[in-house]
């Protein structure tokens, strides 16, 4: 690279280290400082430490098809990187952490710039560059890679965030599947929030990734100390940095030059060559010497950069930084959330050279403004303009092909297994766009027929050796790179982490992908984080999570989901249903393989008041339990009450006194308790939920707008309940936590009893378990006996 160049980047560096700093300072102590609201933030130091880094990325080494994952506190330094590129304005700066301003941490749905992944829960964004090499290994393999060539995807990396353990679990998988194309870039500063990290850690990494097939580059001297190296008692002042403790180097950089040449001195002084080497340089040209390590250092950076280029094995890159590098708070342990102050930053802008009240101006202090935009517009990330991608959609049959009929005896497991199974012998667009995958659940969650159709995917083929070896087996799997299940081991994190790579595939790679899912339905927790992390960004999959509830009843309370409804309630994104039975299931896979692909925006369906145009995730929470399958054929109206939430298996009558809702696995308690009461209630109903989430989703939606005046709006729910007397009382019943069903005695003010699950299960029979817990009939029938006609609760002594 020319000396000019570099001179360029350097501008650039200094320019987005001051837009970064300054857009955390107008944030905190100019934009509404007398509001009296808490403390806005931001990380002016951890911003700093990583300005070189992205600075020789972003305008020199990064091509359009690489996607980047920028550690959550350098947003602000990617902020301001857009901004010089003219994809982030002004304004959204000037609002930064503020009402529809630039996010806290870089994020594909709510930021206007170009953010490839989103960031914010540490560690996360990490693994997703990881899991993102593998889908577009996978995309190539199946001949989607047409848009563009391959790209790296690059993490950058605080170097505490090295401590999360789902970093490890995602190393271990990429291992297996054989990476490629993977960059993660750690800012080694030595400093997290808390401490300064411990000694001989980077040794670890470089072991730990060493093992796992990685290419570890060290980038711990800058140019400047490699020429003092070469100098007259160089050797000596490296051994001294090289055996310097983190701690202690951490204070010399905040303390300066006359501090480094006291302890330089004190330690080595004496030693002819080596003071010479120090005497040589003032307090300034010392402070700047012994703070340019590799990661400070653009032409080192860079050449890392173009080397590792040269081949596609993923590569560990350890930058050493100083925390707080070119501000005033460089190396002070407690910079992490601290914030200069108005006194620093004055100080900082004058050093700048940058006039008061120019401060937001993109070239301020430049002697050359057009010829840096043009540097900018011309830098291969930038040249493209926009990299994101958009694909085709994948036509949906009007109906999934159904399991034998004739089979009554069915649970929703198995249901669902059938229904992937018979999709996977066509030959059309959606067998082909599926791609299924497991942590090690692959059998048990029924995805064994699928998998005996379409294959395990792999790089290369890989025969199976039980089959070679003719010994009988009901799993007849291969590996090739027409597979379409990818295989993982026991780690839920690294599923969702997959199926946040394979349902951002259309925008990342230019090929629509619809991801399956399985997990077992308690394990969801163990990785909510990585779920509301693949939801945040927009990720489009279907999650099975199968066997669920206390109906799971031997396995006894580790396996048995009890807040999992209420998870997919909460959770944004995420359309959560819980069919009873298998015709039900059939639709709402249907819906889902459509729902997956919608991208759409406008106002809400005003049938329902939900954004079915904007589209999102899917969540089935299924059951092992057998169930009798009722043969029917659904109306087209009876399937959209189906994907809408509820449908009613019985109306209430005129004069009903109850009505008893219920979803999932305890159709048949529900079903029976109504029988037994219609002997002397004939008006009761029955109310089948198969989505509880967006029955909820839909009331409150209808109720905000009625709030802004559309008086009109009603949900389904309200329209189902307009059969529903004002005296009725309800009853509500699953196998999972009662709150779930609880708010439906607020839609129309009825009384109402709810029956669920609160408290660890235990083993036993599912009969055992439903009496335990009050599921059963009996329990239905008892309930229904403490509500009178009056619709207020009786409660009456047991005998």
């Amino acid at each position: 690279m020319s000396a000019a160049s570099l001179e360029t980047l350097g501008t650039l560096e200094s320019r987005v280290r001051w837009l970064a700093s300054w857009t955390i300072h107008n944030a905190n102590h100019l934009r509404g400082a007398d509001v009296g609201d808490v403390k806005v933030g931001g990380h002016q130091a951890s911003c700093a430490s990583i300005s070189t880094i992205m600075t020789a990325l972003y305008f020199h080494s990064l091509r359009p098809q690489d996607r980047v994952a920028v550690k959550p506190h350098a947003g602000p330094i990617f902020h301001a990187i857009q901004y010089l590129a003219g994809n982030q304005s002004l304004e959204k700066l000037q609002n930064f952490r503020g009402f529809h301003g630039a996010q806290s941490y870089p994020s594909r749905t709510k930021d206007v710039d170009d953010v490839d992944f989103s960031t914010g829960s540490v560690g996360l964004g990490v693994a997703q560059t990881l899991f993102s090499s593998l889908v577009q290994d996978y995309v190539k393999a199946h001949g989607g890679l047409n848009k563009a060539p391959e790209g790296r995807m690059i993490s950058l990396v605080g170097d505490a965030e090295m401590d999360e353990g789902n970093i490890y679990e995602a190393l271990l998988e990429g291992w297996k599947h054989g990476l490629r194309n993977c960059w993660w870039i750690v800012d080694y500063n030595r400093q997290s929030l808390d401490a300064v990290i411990r000694e001989g850690l980077w040794e670890k990494f470089e072991s730990i990734f060493r093992n796992f097939g990685w290419d570890v580059v060290t980038l711990k001297y800058g140019s400047l100390q490699e020429e003092a190296f070469k100098e007259p008692g160089g050797n000596k002042l490296r051994d001294w940095i090289d055996l310097c403790p983190n701690q202690l180097y951490c204070a010399l950089a905040y303390q300066g030059g006359a501090a480094w040449r006291k302890r330089l001195l004190d330690d080595l002084g004496d030693q002819g060559e080596v003071t010479e080497l120090i005497e040589r340089r003032s307090d300034e040209e010392l402070s700047k010497l012994m703070c340019n390590l590799g990661g400070h250092d653009l032409p080192s950076l860079i050449e890392a950069f173009e080397e590792a280029g040269k081949h596609d094995r993923p590569v560990l890159f350890l930058c050493y930084t100083v925390k707080g590098f070119g501000l005033p708070l460089a190396g002070h342990k407690d910079n992490h959330a601290g914030l200069m102050t108005s006194k620093q930053i004055e100080e900082y802008r004058k050093l700048e050279g940058i006039r008061e009240g120019h401060e937001w101006d993109k070239w301020e202090s430049a002697t050359d403004p057009q010829d840096l935009e043009k540097f900018v517009a011309e830098a291969p990330f930038f040249s493209k303009g926009s990299r994101r991608y958009s694909a085709k959609t994948v036509p949906v049959p009007a109906h999934l092909p159904a399991p034998n009929a004739a089979e009554k005896m069915l649970s929703t497991q198995m249901g669902f297994g059938q229904i992937l199974h018979e999709i996977s012998k066509q030959d059309d667009e959606l067998a082909k766009h599926i791609v299924t995958t497991a942590p090690d659940v692959t059998v048990s969650t029924n995805l064994g027929p699928w998998v005996n159709q379409r294959g395990l995917f792999a790089k290369e083929e890989l025969a199976d050796t039980f089959k070679a070896e003719r010994i009988p087996s009901t799993f007849k799997w291969a590996f090739s790179p027409q597979g379409q299940h990818i295989e993982l081991g026991i780690a839920e994190s690294n599923l969702f982490l997959l199926l946040s790579a394979l349902g951002l595939s259309h925008s990342i790679n230019g090929q629509r992908l619809l991801p399956i899912g399985t997990v077992y339905d308690p394990f969801i927790l163990r990785a909510a984080d990585q779920l509301n992390y693949a939801c945040y960004q927009d990720a489009r999959f279907m999650l099975v999570a199968t066997p669920s509830g206390v109906t799971l009843a031997p396995e006894g309370g580790a396996h048995q989901s009890i807040s999992t409804p209420l998870i997919g309630m909460a959770q944004d994104g995420l359309a959560a249903f819980e069919p009873a039975f298998v015709d039900e299931l059939a639709t709402i896979m249907r819906f889902g393989f459509d729902y997956m692909q919608r991208d759409g925006e406008g106002d809400p369906d005003e049938r329902t008041w939900l954004r079915d145009q904007t589209g999102g995730s899917i969540y089935l929470r299924l059951s092992t339990r057998p169930l009798e399958q009722p043969l029917r054929t659904f109306t087209p109206e009876e399937e959209q009450d189906i994907v809408d939430g509820a449908y009613w298996l019985r109306k209430p009558g005129p004069n009903a006194e109850i009505v008893i809702a219920y979803t999932g696995a305890v159709a048949p308690e529900a079903i029976n308790a109504v029988g037994l009461m219609a002997e002397d209630r004939r008006d009761v109903g029955l109310l089948a939920i198969t989505s509880a989430d967006r029955l909820n989703a839909g009331w409150t939606a209808a109720q905000r707008a009625r709030d802004r005046g559309a008086l009109h709006a009603r949900s389904h729910i309200e329209r189902l309940f307009d059969d529903v007397p004002d005296n009725c009382s309800l009853i509500t019943v699953l196998d999972g936590h009662p709150a779930t069903l609880a708010w439906l005695g607020a839609v129309k003010g009825n009384s109402i009893r709810t029956l669920g699950v609160e408290h660890f299960g235990q083993t036993g029979t599912i009969a055992d378990l439903y009496a335990h817990y009050g599921i059963d009939t009996q329990s239905i029938l008892r309930a229904a006996e403490t509500i009178s006609t009056g619709g207020k609760i009786r409660y009456i002594k047991a005998s």
